[in-house]
């Protein structure tokens, strides 16, 4: 399965941005889709996943109430919401794909995009 991630940009504090990971190569509804991201220095954090079906999802504390993640099985797509921007959000962000079940470790994702940078000004 391969990944392209898009959608980062430079925002300022409080506002929105819309990432969308488009995935080709494989059955993409065999797949739970998470979002991660990472600064340089640190180790790269989960933020959301989605289910196969997408009937169920699960979020950072640090994004809950902030960011949605959702998915679309007839367009291979799976998109992160993310409102209320706030500095600390800045960072790659990486769409990933995971046959194997829902979790929020970087260890069980299979297929990874090439990352979109969001940075957020104060």
């Amino acid at each position: 399965v391969q990944l392209q991630a898009s959608g980062g940009g430079l925002v300022q504090a409080g506002d929105s941005l819309r990432l969308s990971c488009a995935a080709s190569g494989g059955t993409f509804s065999n797949y739970h889709m998470g979002w991660f991201r990472q600064v340089p220095g640190k180790e790269r954090e989960f933020v959301a996943f989605v289910i196969r079906s997408g009937y169920n999802t699960r979020y950072a504390d640090f994004v809950k109430g902030r960011f949605t993640i959702s998915r679309d099985n007839a367009k291979n797509t799976v998109i992160l919401q993310m409102n209320s921007l706030k500095p600390e959000d800045t960072a790659a962000y990486y769409c990933a794909a995971n046959s194997r079940g829902p979790s929020i470790r970087v260890l069980d994702y299979e297929y990874w995009g090439q990352g979109t940078q969001v940075t957020v000004s104060s």
